[in-house]
């Protein structure tokens, strides 16, 4: 399970930008999360856009409203299952979530003002469906290739990972 949150002012994103980004956030995370592009496992996945009013962001002490309109603020949260983030894996993540950006926002790079945060939420943390989830029964989905799921299984701990 996967939870990508786009925070931007209001407007900054039209209805094509948005539903390009669903599609291209999605496999921002999927791709380094089960090593290999996997279109069933895109249901895991939910992407949110919240617009905010430029006198609800500020940026270096001053509010977007009063900055004018140079500066392009962005964030983007990325929340994950515990699973094998190991800190390539994490750049990978950001670095396709800014690329895909850019190319939705038709920029040839991300704006320095755009900004990625990664978190993991902790195995036995995470509930949908009226309980815990867990990474562990997808692991054996078909859907990790069997590198990643190895990986996996070695960070969690378990033996014959």
């Amino acid at each position: 399970m996967t939870i990508i949150t786009v925070n931007a002012p209001k407007g900054r994103l039209s209805l094509e930008q948005r539903r390009e980004l669903a599609e291209t956030l999605t496999d921002a995370v999927l791709v380094p999360e089960v090593g290999r592009f996997a279109p069933a496992a895109r249901v895991g996945f939910q992407v949110h856009f919240v617009e905010r009013e430029r006198d609800m962001m500020a940026i270096g002490g001053r509010l977007l409203v009063d900055a004018g309109s140079e500066l392009d603020v962005m964030v983007i949260d990325v929340a994950v299952m515990d699973a094998a983030w190991q800190p390539d894996v994490r750049a990978e993540v950001i670095e396709r979530v800014l690329a895909a950006l850019a190319a939705a926002c038709g920029m040839d790079e991300p704006s320095p003002a755009w900004w990625v945060n990664f978190r993991v939420i902790d195995e036995g943390s995470w509930g949908a469906s009226g309980g815990v989830l867990s990474v562990l029964p997808l692991l054996d989905s078909g859907v990790f290739t069997e590198e990643r799921a190895k990986a996996v299984r070695a960070v969690l701990g378990l033996l014959g990972g």
